[in-house]
């Protein structure tokens, strides 16, 4: 677990965005699923943040305890949002993740670069892990697109894919995800990927948009009486599922 000291603290946690240019591809979905992992797999203190000033859907998780956060005022960015959340996540304690909006995607990346927050947050000894949704269906093209803008402006190894299948197979013209130029041309930037499969939407798939729709964490899901029982079941796998993958990924 990555550690730092700030005003002679010792402080201890990675850090985690949700990013992606496209809306509505499950960013929120990832974050949540990020916070429920190290809180239940990892057993590690965690801090949420929502920044996404149009779809606050990750703060209506309320089991995960999620911090708002406001960027925007009077109608535009305020760049001096992102010096409040550097500031938190340069000086507190805990494994962060952030979820952003599509909306400021392309502000708060080009806030990190132009900045060199990363650099910053390198420096200081916390890592940055940035996780990116790609989708099947009408969103690939955007999804593939947001991933190719964080990939080529990082140095570093430190992106995660979220391989969602919701919407449809990550295919194109034939070509699997692994094999489409986008993806090998900036290979070097993904330490892996996680897989959220299209499921029998009779079972699972009902199962699944039940929690999220009344943003239930997998694990409240699984420990509520009022559920049925082959119900909890699934939500079972699906959760021992997704933490075996995050299980095989290098954070530290």
């Amino acid at each position: 677990m990555a550690s730092t000291k700030a005003n002679g603290m010792e402080l201890e946690g990675e850090i985690h965005f949700s990013l992606q240019g496209k809306g509505g591809v499950g960013k929120s979905l990832v974050a949540s699923l990020l916070a429920q992992y190290f809180r239940h797999r990892r057993n590690v203190p965690v801090r949420c943040i929502d920044t996404d000033p149009v779809n606050q859907t990750f703060s209506q998780y309320r089991e995960l305890e999620v911090a708002r956060l406001e960027l925007l005022r009077d109608g535009s960015i305020d760049q001096r949002a992102f010096d409040g959340l550097m500031e938190s996540l340069l000086t507190q304690s805990g494994t962060f993740i952030v979820d952003n909006g599509a909306s400021t995607f392309i502000p708060l990346w080009n806030y990190m670069l132009e900045n060199n927050a990363m650099g910053l947050l390198k420096d200081s000894g916390r890592k940055l892990y940035v996780h990116c949704v790609i989708t099947g269906g009408q969103a690939l093209a955007d999804t593939l697109s947001g991933f190719a803008r964080l990939a080529q402006t990082s140095e570093d190894q430190n992106i995660v894919l979220w391989i969602n299948e919701y919407f449809g197979r990550i295919e194109r013209e034939g070509h699997q995800l692994h094999e489409m130029p986008v993806y090998q041309e900036n290979a070097s930037r993904v330490i892996g990927s996680i897989v959220i499969p299209r499921r029998n939407q009779d079972t699972f798939g009902r199962d699944v948009e039940d929690v999220i729709t009344r943003k239930l964490t997998l694990q409240e899901g699984i420990d509520s009486a009022g559920f049925p029982i082959m119900m909890r079941q699934r939500l079972k796998v699906i959760q021992r599922e997704l933490f075996d993958q995050l299980d095989g990924l290098s954070f530290q």
